[in-house]
């Protein structure tokens, strides 16, 4: 059974930073995309960062110059350092990996979700 688990949300004031933390754990053959996806109320999901296994990022217009996302493949963890944050990145972000976890079957698989809230 794969599992990712988040953690690193929390309330922070405009202008500050956090950093999300995910790890798959579980029977892993290999890992391809990781991600971060945020959904904020009364809006659709949306892809905030991905990056590729051998370390291509890709960011959301709204988001690049001030967040960055990074990964160990060795520990199976992806890590979206969020700074300048702004009220408008209030959201529930969800942590993504694209993974093989029986042999010949690649699937996605979705975190719990964490909190961020952006407010003074």
């Amino acid at each position: 059974q794969v599992q990712l688990v988040e953690s690193g949300g929390g309330l922070v004031q405009p202008g500050g930073s956090l950093r999300l933390s995910c790890a798959a754990s579980g029977i892993i053959f290999g890992i391809n995309d990781m991600g971060w996806y945020r959904q904020a109320p009364g809006k659709q999901r949306e892809l905030v960062a991905s990056i590729t296994s051998g370390g291509r990022t890709n960011y959301a217009d709204s988001v690049k110059g001030r967040f960055t996302i990074s990964r160990d493949n060795a520990k199976n963890t992806v890590l979206l350092q969020m700074n300048s944050l702004k009220p408008e990145d209030t959201a529930v972000y969800s942590c993504n990996a694209v993974l093989t976890s029986t042999p010949g079957k690649r699937r996605d698989y979705w975190g719990q979700g964490t909190q961020v809230t952006v407010s003074s």
